[in-house]
């Protein structure tokens, strides 16, 4: 049963419907129609509260979900439910603010990354790898970064869309923050020419990884 609290959140939601913000978004694998600004604004205001984050995520509507996340208390999750909560985020958005705002500040991630790696399903597996590169930012004692290149060289150039991309960040990650792997970082770019062709708006760095490496380490100087 829906609280009223999680009622009037879904009206709120409802009443910021944008057909044009819905149009923008369908482009890129997304189905929400609220104003990004517009929903953290209804987010901050409902402050945290963990139970009204579950029942916003229990409506699988992705606007309502997208609220769950900002609302939530990530430390409070158990790793058996952000396991369920991987395998039910349907798009883009969701998954990316699902991993980054509450997988990455819970106490199981570590245990999530290595679970989610074995994974058979594209969103799983990617998301892996998304922790796989918070871990050589924030826990390289965790990782193996030879064998992970390893892995990388033999699967990422036909790695499913969303692993692949998240393969490409943690292959840059560790080419800049490894100086002892960058060569070897970079020559696994080159050689497989991953993103190599991507669009990139003038200003943007490329997600090519040998030049997002060069890049990153540039400014580092």
């Amino acid at each position: 049963m829906t609280s009223t609290l999680a009622e009037s959140t879904l009206a709120s939601l409802k009443e910021l419907e944008d057909p044009k913000i819905l149009a923008v978004n369908e482009r890129h694998g997304d189905d929400h129609a609220v104003n990004l600004t517009k929903l953290r604004a209804v987010a901050k205001e409902l402050k945290k509260n963990q139970p009204l984050a579950r029942e916003l995520w229990a409506t699988n509507d992705t606007a309502a979900r997208l609220v769950a996340l900002l609302i939530c208390r990530p430390k409070e999750f158990d790793q058996s439910e952000l396991d369920s909560m991987i395998l039910e985020a349907r798009t883009p958005k969701v998954l990316d603010w699902l991993i980054n705002y509450v997988v990455k500040k819970n106490p199981h991630w570590n245990d999530l990354r290595v679970l989610w790696l074995e994974d058979a399903a594209e969103n799983v597996a990617a998301a892996g790898w998304a922790l796989n590169t918070h871990a050589v930012i924030t826990k390289p004692e965790a990782l193996d970064d030879s064998a992970i290149l390893d892995t990388i060289e033999a699967q990422m150039k036909t790695a499913e869309p969303r692993v692949q991309w998240s393969m490409n960040e943690c292959l840059a990650q560790i080419g800049i923050h490894r100086p002892e792997l960058r060569d070897r970082a970079i020559a696994i770019g080159k050689r497989l020419e991953v993103l190599k062709d991507y669009p990139t708006p003038p200003n943007c760095t490329s997600p090519f990884a040998p030049i997002w490496i060069e890049e990153m380490v540039r400014r580092q100087k």
